[in-house]
């Protein structure tokens, strides 16, 4: 354990100080290639001028007022999302767990308008939501949930990338209010469904009265290649959580939801003390400008296609790479066998990057680096998997 912090994390010996840009500092002067960004949340970088610009000058003008009065930030930051994602109304909150938190409750308003007394949610194998005790119920992890029982009631698991799935638990049950999807899901390894995938489980909730509701805590505000994962295929979830990205470190999360998903919640039946602050919010507003304003998503989109291509030349002769993956800048590269030990290695190397699922290096680095950058991310993972010394695959 560190100084006197609770021992919830397996730090490394090094001490982060500074940043800016891509990199991060540490306290002895050395630099690191950050291609993990805060576990995707930092994509414009570490002090982006307009970012820094904005968080001072809201600092000397307003940092918090209670909801019980309009604020203006607020209001306009929740616009400019319903256009970016088709959704009608947005809820503000500080984190991705307390986004889905807000969606979970969406989906019990929604079972119990169904007629249901004990509403269902349906989530997937291999999945991750966050560490509240709702969002581990939802999560697909043993390891994750182990020790936190009994764990709170109202969750099915089917399994991810299979529709068929969804349509045997309709058969079956007549309980269920809502299917909880993360696009491409991060922690379980940066995993793609098929094409069409989506599109089936958007049949399959019209179909049975179901809330679509899409994890974009991760995947969302550009990550991808497109403003959410869930455009990629052109379909509308009915509620969108949001957190990461949209605040570039700056805590902020969002729900969003449309139709009749955004008509359930009245005065009294949910709220947050800091959600919607107008330092968040101002961040917020300034972090979709400035993607927008640079051309920020195209770039991601072509960058993450040359980076998977490049990773997938470099790779081609080695036995353990079992897969390269991903949308935009969010890639995984699947190995045959567990390497926890590439972390310290890559760090060791001058990077940060993670590895989840045990086999698999997962990157999210910055929307704003350059072309020499992805190249240092390609080199050096290219590197790390060749470091390794595994057993011959078979």
């Amino acid at each position: 354990m560190t100084a006197h912090l609770m021992n919830t994390y397996a730090r490394m010996p090094v001490k982060m100080v500074r940043g800016q840009g891509a990199w991060l500092y540490d306290d002895a002067g050395n630099a690191y290639l950050d291609a993990l960004t805060g576990i995707g949340v930092c994509s414009l970088g570490h002090c982006h001028p307009a970012i820094s610009a904005a968080i001072a000058d809201q600092a000397g003008t307003l940092l918090h007022a209670a909801n019980v009065a309009r604020i203006p930030l607020q209001e306009e930051l929740a616009d400019r999302l319903a256009a970016l994602s088709g959704m009608d109304q947005a809820f503000f909150c500080n984190s991705g767990a307390e986004s889905l938190e807000c969606a979970f409750k969406l989906a019990r308003l929604h079972g119990h308008r169904m007629g249901i007394n004990a509403p269902q949610v349906v989530s997937l194998s291999q999945s991750f939501h966050g560490r509240t005790l709702a969002c581990i119920s939802a999560t697909d992890s043993a390891k994750v949930q182990a020790g936190f029982e009994p764990l709170v009631p109202g969750f099915l698991k089917a399994p991810f990338d299979d529709a068929a799935a969804l349509v045997r638990l309709a058969e079956e049950r007549d309980d269920i209010a809502a299917v909880l999807f993360e696009p491409i899901q991060g922690e379980g390894g940066v995993m793609v469904p098929h094409d069409g995938y989506l599109a089936e489980v958007r049949r399959i909730c019209d179909q049975f009265g179901w809330l679509m509701i899409a994890d974009e805590v991760q995947t969302g505000v550009g990550k991808t290649g497109d403003w959410f994962a869930c455009q990629h295929e052109g379909i509308l979830p009915d509620v969108i959580t949001l957190a990461k990205a949209l605040g570039n470190g700056v805590p902020i999360g969002a729900c969003l939801a449309r139709r009749k998903a955004a008509e359930l919640f009245v005065p009294g039946k949910h709220g947050s003390t800091y959600g919607g602050n107008p330092l968040a919010c101002r961040v917020g507003l300034t972090v979709l400008e400035v993607m927008e304003g640079e051309g920020i998503i195209e770039r991601t989109r072509e960058l993450g296609k040359r980076i998977r291509a490049s990773l997938r030349e470099a790779l081609a002769d080695h036995d353990h790479v079992r897969e390269v993956r991903g949308r935009g800048l969010m890639i995984g590269v699947e190995l045959t066998e567990d390497c926890p030990q590439l972390v310290g290695w890559a760090m060791e190397q001058g990077m940060i990057m993670n590895v989840t699922r045990g086999n698999t290096i997962r990157l999210l680095p910055p929307l704003i680096i350059d072309d020499s950058e992805a190249d240092r991310i390609v080199d050096t993972v290219s590197r790390a998997v060749q470091s390794l010394r595994l057993p011959a695959a078979v």
